[in-house]
């Protein structure tokens, strides 16, 4: 998929404004200035880097209600899906927050945050203190049974978890939920059609 038809599916599918659209390029722009130094993301997905890695994390604002409450990413690494996810919200009582160990990653996204005034809340490790957040979501972070362990044990309250899956969802559900029984359930992807989305509903 071109750039250009990426942009169109984010304003038409997905409801991405011109100006979110404008600031993903500046954000796009500073990533691969800093990926040269740093590696933030594969070399090999620079060039397809709207669909990889843009696309592919926005595509979860179809799952978000973002009236009320707020958003947790575990591991957001350079962004992705936590970032492009506070770049569409539009409620200042929503409240995105990214954990991502490395500091040098945490301060890339404190650099892009403040320069796009966007309203995240940066932290660095998931396991420090209690998480409070309606939604869970995560792209790149831990096996899937250690993100459950996550959410059943450090979130507080009622949530979704939101993860995005490669080709092995089913098999990664098996393995998690060997013992206890979540609901959950299974979207398609739309950047990739072996690809994955896992919801599931934590009642606490």
């Amino acid at each position: 998929m071109q750039d250009k038809e990426v942009i169109s599916s984010l304003k038409n599918q997905l409801n991405y404004t011109e100006k979110n659209i404008f600031d993903i390029k500046i954000f796009i722009n500073e990533l691969l200035k800093a990926n040269k130094k740093h590696n933030f993301i594969s070399k090999s997905t620079e060039k397809v880097i709207w669909h990889r890695h843009i696309l592919d994390s926005a595509q979860l604002v179809k799952f978000i209600d973002f009236s009320k409450g707020s958003l947790s990413d575990l591991g957001s690494g350079a962004g992705f899906p936590g970032l492009v996810l506070a770049l569409f919200n539009k409620n200042k009582d929503f409240h995105v927050k990214l954990y991502e160990k490395s500091p040098v990653k945490r301060a890339f996204l404190k650099d892009i945050s403040d320069r796009l005034s966007l309203k995240i809340e940066i932290y660095g490790n998931v396991y420090e203190e209690p998480i409070e957040s309606e939604y869970l979501v995560c792209r790149a972070f831990k096996k899937l049974e250690a993100i459950i362990q996550v959410s059943r044990e450090i979130v507080k309250k009622s949530h979704k978890l939101i993860i995005l899956k490669g080709q092995n969802a089913q098999e990664d559900l098996k393995k998690a939920f060997n013992k206890e029984k979540y609901d959950y359930k299974i979207e398609n992807s739309i950047t990739n059609e072996g690809s994955k989305i896992i919801i599931v509903d934590f009642k606490k």
